[in-house]
């Protein structure tokens, strides 16, 4: 039924709203509370979905969210940096499973080339702000950039299906999301970073949902 990822969508977006204004008024008890529970209601909406293209598809996009949920916890915590970047490490892992296992080969190596120029312009921005991340940061950034060029692979051999679609875009977001949260955390938070990096990282996960 359409009614049930629609309703759970419309929480996922209330609760997500509601995550941004304690971000930004400094609710840090709400922020706990609604930040997860807008990827509860997005791991629903995984959970639930009807027809799924395939059950190997549903059940590996699911621990990707579990995973991302974890990472959620661990960066409200202050002192959990590394454990939420390790989380989200695993999370991007899953969805690279999750994406190989529709298609057969990696048969546009040239797709490569813009993730690559991308990761370099990006590390070598933040580079000399990393201090002891540097190596860390490096290998998250490769994890990443392989899941949105898995992503972008799946989209170009699946004949641009819906689901390859939402997928691609949802992988787009997340590095978006990422790319933002990266600069805010090593070079310097501006205002409008919070709601860059939330309504991102909200929307690539409920895409990645939706694809299922």
């Amino acid at each position: 039924m359409i009614v049930i990822p629609i309703f759970l969508s419309i929480l996922a977006l209330v609760s997500g709203a509601l995550t941004i204004v304690a971000k930004y008024r400094k609710l840090q008890r709400l922020e706990f509370i609604f930040k997860p529970l807008t990827l509860f209601w997005i791991i629903l909406i995984a959970l639930l979905a009807q027809d799924p293209i395939s059950t190997t598809y549903q059940r590996i996009i699911l621990l990707a969210l579990l995973a991302s949920l974890a990472g959620d916890m661990y960066l409200l915590l202050p002192d959990k940096f590394i454990q939420g970047l390790i989380s989200f490490l695993i999370a991007h892992c899953f969805y690279i499973v999750a994406f190989s296992s529709e298609i057969d080969h990696y048969s546009q190596v040239w797709y490569l080339i813009p993730f690559v120029v991308y990761g370099g312009v990006i590390l070598w921005w933040l580079w000399p702000y990393l201090g002891p991340m540097k190596f860390p940061v490096v290998f998250y950034v490769c994890i990443i950039l392989i899941m949105a060029s898995q992503a972008g692979n799946r989209w170009l051999q699946a004949s641009q299906n819906t689901s390859a679609i939402l997928a691609l875009a949802g992988a787009y977001l997340f590095l978006a999301s990422d790319s933002v949260l990266a600069v805010e955390r090593f070079r310097g938070t501006w205002r409008s970073a919070p709601f860059w990096v939330l309504t991102t990282y909200f929307a690539a996960q409920w895409l990645l949902a939706l694809s299922i």
